[in-house]
């Protein structure tokens, strides 16, 4: 990526990483959802991210989609899921990987082909034995025939970046999972959900480094497809690489003037009147219990805790994990705690004490 979106992209990384957003509670499940739903908005779904995380986490159908958008999502969500856990080991990619992976995707909604050069199954993640456009009068992607091969050489390739590249530079994480993208979505090995394959690959990356997932949103759309053609046809790879960089750079700065809106407008940090939000009994009880079990971090100037979860602050306050989920959430909104660190294994930290 140019050095510009490169300085945006790093500034605005460490402004998200120092308000603590990825920190707050189910971030890291809602940030997923969003990512999912968009995806499959992007190949014609219509399912929105409230609807997506009714069915994904109670099984509610909505009856304005179609059973094919819903199944769509809950494929893809499947292969999030499983491709979250697999990344965490740092396996080679291999061919018969990717088409694991694909056949996840298209579970419930890949369909059979039966064609001249031999019959395959989309649900199966099989590689296409038919030659595909890009849409009507669109570009011819490559033979079916030389799929294979380049399979084989894009994998040997990417397991080789993987192996070299200096993790701790995340401009240039980024720069391999957008070059991953991009480079198979141009093979095109299946003769459907391709592009769900890519961007999932492209966020498993991403995740394997630890750096915050890429969304492609469904307004992004087509800039996003028209820098996928510009790249092929003008065989210049910093088109779609500086275009990903760009969206992503937009998304955090989204993220962090939201979450600044919901500071500013919420009843927190109202340091000119301190008595303005009154705390229940059980909320202090919650503060003062992780006072007590925390251990002072002088280089954040704060307490921290790793003690208390949910589950037992529950069983010391004789309530339901629920609520307590719900006090742990007003209390951040409130600025007397932050979480860092995934939802399992953070840490609390409490940024004031009570009086």
């Amino acid at each position: 990526m140019t050095q510009e979106n490169r300085d945006i992209l790093l500034r605005l990384l460490q402004r998200h990483k120092a308000l603590g957003i990825s920190g707050q509670i189910n971030f890291d499940k809602f940030y997923l959802y969003s990512i999912i739903t968009h995806s499959t908005a992007i190949e014609g779904s219509t399912v929105t991210e409230v609807e997506a995380q009714l069915l994904f986490d109670e099984g509610i159908t909505s009856s304005k989609r179609t059973l094919t958008e819903q199944k769509m999502n809950l494929d893809l969500k499947v292969a999030y899921d499983y491709g979250r856990e697999w990344i965490k080991q740092h396996q080679p990619v291999t061919v018969d990987w990717l088409i694991l992976l694909a056949s996840k995707v298209m579970a419930t909604t890949g369909t059979e082909y039966n064609v001249m050069g031999g019959s395959f199954s989309a649900a199966k993640g099989e590689l296409r034995k038919l030659n595909v456009t890009a849409g009507l009068g669109g570009k011819s992607y490559m033979s079916y025939l030389k799929v294979p091969a380049r399979l084989e050489a894009f994998c040997e390739e990417l397991n080789y970046r993987r192996k070299t590249i200096d993790p701790t530079d995340i401009a240039a994480v980024y720069d391999l999972s957008f070059w991953a993208h991009f480079e198979l979505v141009t093979i095109h090995p299946w003769a459907d959900g391709n592009g769900r394959t890519c961007r999932l690959l492209m966020n498993l990356l991403q995740w394997e480094f630890d750096v915050l997932p890429t969304k492609v949103l469904k307004e992004d759309k087509a800039e996003y497809i028209q820098s996928l053609i510009d790249t092929g046809d003008k065989e210049d790879f910093n088109i779609f690489l500086d275009c990903m960089a760009r969206h992503h750079c937009q998304h955090l700065q989204h993220d962090i003037d939201q979450y600044l809106k919901s500071i500013s407008e919420g009843d927190v940090l109202e340091k000119s009147n301190p008595k303005s939000v009154q705390l229940t009994g059980r909320q202090e009880k919650i503060v003062k219990l992780l006072v007590v079990t925390g251990k002072y971090n002088v280089l954040d100037d704060v307490l921290e805790n790793v003690l208390e979860t949910s589950s037992s602050l529950a069983a010391k306050l004789s309530v339901d994990a629920r609520t307590i989920r719900r006090d742990l959430a007003t209390l951040q909104t409130l600025g007397y705690l932050r979480h860092v660190g995934p939802d399992k294994g953070g840490r609390w930290q409490i940024l004031q004490t009570l009086k």
